[in-house]
């Protein structure tokens, strides 16, 4: 009997998936970008995914239901504006994700789930307060229980800089 293959080496490199996260902070143009020019020099497929944050209003089940509602109308609206930004790049549509919960465990599920990821793109923020809440929690200790490797890439480099490192 044979021993299993490292994950990363079961993938062909041709259909790689880079994992990148839609939300509203400045360096998600810059993981999305990074990501889609990676999967375009490798033929790979970009998946975007966005996190709805959980709702806090049980006692108000309709008021509840109309925020949840929102959130993901805005998530959507998010989502297929990056993939617009990957489909001009790559020239096919990514694959799109919406889960609700607390960030890091939902990129967790997803990466158990969907066995082809092989990589999650993230960039680090570039404010006085570090790099960013994902970045920091991925990178602190509970890092190591992500199946597959996490590029950081710097929240500040331009298009050229991101398209010169691609």
């Amino acid at each position: 009997m044979s021993e299993p293959q490292p994950y990363a080496e079961a993938l062909p490199l041709s259909r790689r998936k880079f994992l990148a996260i839609v939300d509203q902070t400045p360096e998600c143009k810059v993981s999305l970008r990074y990501a889609a020019r990676r999967a375009q020099h490798t033929g790979g497929i970009v998946t975007l995914m966005y996190v709805v944050p959980p709702g806090d209003f049980q006692q108000w089940a309709g008021v509840e239901r109309v925020m949840r509602e929102e959130a993901y109308q805005e998530a959507e609206r998010f989502l297929h504006e990056a993939a617009k930004v990957v489909n001009d790049i790559v020239g096919s549509m990514p694959e799109l994700v919406i889960r609700e919960g607390r960030p890091a465990d939902e990129i967790r599920e997803l990466l158990k789930d969907d066995r082809a990821i092989s990589i999650l793109v993230l960039a680090a923020g570039t404010s006085k307060e570090g790099p960013g809440p994902l970045v920091s929690l991925i990178a602190g200790p509970t890092g190591g229980s992500y199946p597959v490797p996490v590029t950081v890439v710097p929240g500040s480099l331009t298009d050229e800089q991101i398209d010169a490192l691609t």
